[in-house]
Order: structure tokens, then sequence, then C-alpha cells
């Protein structure tokens, strides 16, 4: 993905302005990594399990009236998993210490995932413009003979 650079960077920027902040991953809504900056994880996993989770998110928020999904957060004994909607097709996932001040997460992780959002769904419209239009495939029907070999008459060769 042409975008997997500047969004990496963005990451890397987000880490230095939260300190308390372990990992950070930017993954397509199907659970694919985008960019990962998350040196004690496994990225590919947490993608999958943020996926996952979005699923029942997105399903929780419909089913009770809040409309469309913009974040989700799970404390542990550890920390904070924070997950936050980027554009049509991404999610933005930080992994922070118990001590981040959650209302700095939520300020900085709602600003990147904007910020990472432009650039994913940007990358898509530009891949998406770029990829020529198929014009569907003509099919060719053969005529249809209503008779069919029961109803057809015999000759006296196949008798």
């Amino acid at each position: 993905m042409a975008a997997e650079a500047p969004i990496l960077d963005e990451l890397h920027r987000l880490r230095a302005r939260i300190p308390q902040l372990t990992g950070s991953l930017a993954a397509s809504v199907d659970g694919l990594v985008v960019a990962a900056d998350a040196p004690d994880t496994e990225p590919d996993g947490v993608a999958a399990l943020t996926a996952a989770a979005l699923g029942v998110a997105v399903r929780l928020a419909d089913a009770t009236g809040r409309g469309d999904l913009r974040e989700l957060l799970v404390r542990g004994h550890g920390g904070y998993v924070a997950t936050y909607a980027a554009g049509q097709a991404a999610v933005l996932t930080l992994l922070a210490k118990d001590d981040v001040s959650v209302g700095r997460l939520h300020l900085e992780g709602r600003r990147a995932a904007a910020r990472i959002g432009e650039l994913v769904d940007g990358a898509a419209e530009e891949t998406k413009s770029r990829t020529p239009a198929r014009a569907p495939a003509a099919r060719a029907k053969a005529p249809r003979d209503r008779r069919t070999a029961s109803t057809q008459p015999r000759t006296s060769a196949e008798s």
C-alpha cells in the first residue's frame, strides 16, 4: 500500500506524544496489518483480534441504537487497548500502560485515526481510479431448442 510509510510515521509521532504507549498499529477492518509500531506485540494477531472485537462492537452499537462505531476501549489489569475508526476501511489500535491519561489517549488517538483514515481512504481512491473499469463479459447465448431429446421424433436409424 502506498500510504504505509506516512502511516508508520504517524504511529511513531503518536508514540512520541504519549510515552505510556507500548504499541500502535493501523489495520484494515478485515484484520490485515497496514502499518505497525508495536515492538513487544505480534501485530498480525492483534489486527485479527481487533477485527473480531470490532465485529461484536459494531453489532452492539447498532443493536442499542448508538450509530456507527467510533471507538472501542478495553481496560485490563496491565493497561488499555483502544481502537478508533480510521476512515471507511481501517482502524487504529493503541496499546497503553495502566498509568496513561485516558483523556490524552482519546484526544491523540482520535486525531491520529482521522489522519490515518484520510491516508488509507485516499490511497484506496487512488488505486480505484488507476484500475481500469472492466466491461461486463458478454455472454454468447446459444439458441435454445425447446424440444428435448425425449420429445424429438425418432428416426428409423435410432430405433
